[in-house]
C-alpha cells in the first residue's frame, strides 16, 4: 500500500529508486549555524577583478577632496570658476554664450543680469530659470519678466519695466515715481533728472493736477523747476530763477494764465522779486529782494511801503 505525499513547503522530498523519502529538516538552531557557515564561503571568495583598485583610488581621491577643502584651494576655486557642477556643466557645452534682452528701457543689461543672478560662472543647465524670474521682479523698475533657457547655451529675458513719470521729494530724500504716485526707486544718478519734480506730503498722489499747471504756463512751462504742494491744498511753483509764484487753492489754471500775461506785458518774472503771490483773484503781490526795496526806497520814499 503505498501513501500520496503532499508537497510541504518547508520539506524538499527527494525521489531515489521509486521510493519518496523526506529530506530531514533542520532545526532553528541548526538553521542559524549554516546560515553563518554559508556566510563565511561567501567572505573566502575572491572579490572581483579590479574592485580593490577602485576602492584605492575612492580612498585617495576623497583624501585628496579633504585636503583641498580643508586648505582652502576650493573655496578658491569656486571664487574663480563658480560651483564645480557649473564648472563640469560648462566644459560640457552648457555655459551662457548668448543672452537676449527685449523690453527694457530704463535698465540696462549689465544691472538686468547682476538683478537676475546670472554670471560667467553660471551654466544653462544649472541655472534656476523661475529664481532668476523672481530676483528680477524685486527689482524697482521691473513690472514683470520671464526668463527662458534655450539649450545648449540661450538664455532669453523679457522684461516690462515700469514707467517713471516724476521725481518726489520728501524729508529731503528724492524718490521716482510712476504716474500713480507709487515709488519706484530712490534716485540714484542723473537718469531721470529731467522728469516733473514735485515736493511735499502728498505731491506725489497729485501729479496730474501739477503736470496740468505745467501745461497752462505755456512758453513758461521750461521756466518751472518744481511744484511744491503746502499743507496737502494748493501749489507753489519754484521757478529757474528763483522766484517763488504762490498760486490759490481754488482755481489755480486761471493765476497760471494770468502770470503768463503779466509776463508777457510786464516781465514779472525777470525783475528782482523773490516771490509773486496770485492767491486773491485779479491782484498780484511782489516780494522784492533787499537791494531792489532799498533801491525803491531810495526812489520812492513815500512808497516806501507800498510793493
Amino acid at each position: 500500500m503505498s501513501e500520496a505525499f503532499a508537497p510541504d513547503p518547508f520539506t524538499r522530498l527527494a525521489y531515489a529508486g521509486g521510493e519518496v523519502s523526506g529530506a530531514r529538516v533542520l532545526l532553528r538552531g541548526e538553521r542559524s549555524a549554516a546560515g553563518v557557515v554559508a556566510w563565511a564561503r561567501t567572505l573566502r571568495r575572491p572579490a572581483p577583478r579590479g574592485v580593490g583598485l577602485a576602492l584605492a583610488a575612492a580612498l585617495i581621491f576623497g583624501a585628496g577632496a579633504f585636503g583641498v577643502v580643508r586648505g582652502g584651494e576650493y573655496a578658491s576655486f569656486v571664487e574663480d570658476e563658480g560651483s564645480l557642477p557649473d564648472f563640469i556643466a560648462r566644459a560640457l557645452g552648457f555655459d551662457i554664450a548668448v543672452v537676449t534682452i527685449s523690453g527694457q528701457t530704463e535698465l540696462s543689461e549689465t544691472e538686468i543680469l547682476r538683478d537676475a543672478g546670472v554670471s560667467p560662472k553660471n551654466s544653462l543647465l544649472l541655472l534656476d530659470a523661475a529664481e532668476a524670474r523672481a530676483r528680477l521682479e524685486k527689482a524697482p523698475l521691473v513690472k514683470q519678466a520671464s526668463v527662458r533657457k534655450l539649450y545648449p547655451n540661450h538664455l532669453v529675458i523679457d522684461l516690462v519695466e515700469r514707467t517713471p513719470c516724476a521725481l518726489w521729494q520728501k524729508d529731503g530724500q528724492v524718490a521716482v515715481v510712476a504716474a500713480d504716485g507709487a515709488v519706484i526707486d530712490q534716485m540714484r544718478d542723473q537718469r531721470f533728472s529731467s522728469l516733473p519734480f514735485v515736493v511735499g506730503e502728498g505731491a506725489n498722489e497729485r501729479l496730474a493736477e501739477y503736470t496740468a499747471l505745467v501745461a497752462a504756463a505755456g512758453e513758461l512751462g521750461p521756466r518751472i523747476r518744481a511744484g511744491v504742494l503746502v499743507a496737502n491744498r494748493r501749489w507753489n511753483l519754484k521757478m529757474t530763477s528763483g522766484v517763488e509764484v504762490m498760486l490759490p487753492e481754488v482755481n489755480p489754471l486761471a493765476a497760471v494764465a494770468t502770470l503768463v500775461r503779466l509776463q508777457r506785458e510786464s516781465r514779472v518774472l525777470d525783475r528782482d522779486v523773490l516771490s509773486l503771490d496770485l492767491r486773491v483773484e485779479g491782484r498780484m503781490f511782489a516780494r522784492l529782494t533787499e537791494e531792489a526795496a532799498a533801491a525803491r526806497v531810495v526812489a520812492h520814499p513815500k512808497k516806501a511801503g507800498a510793493t
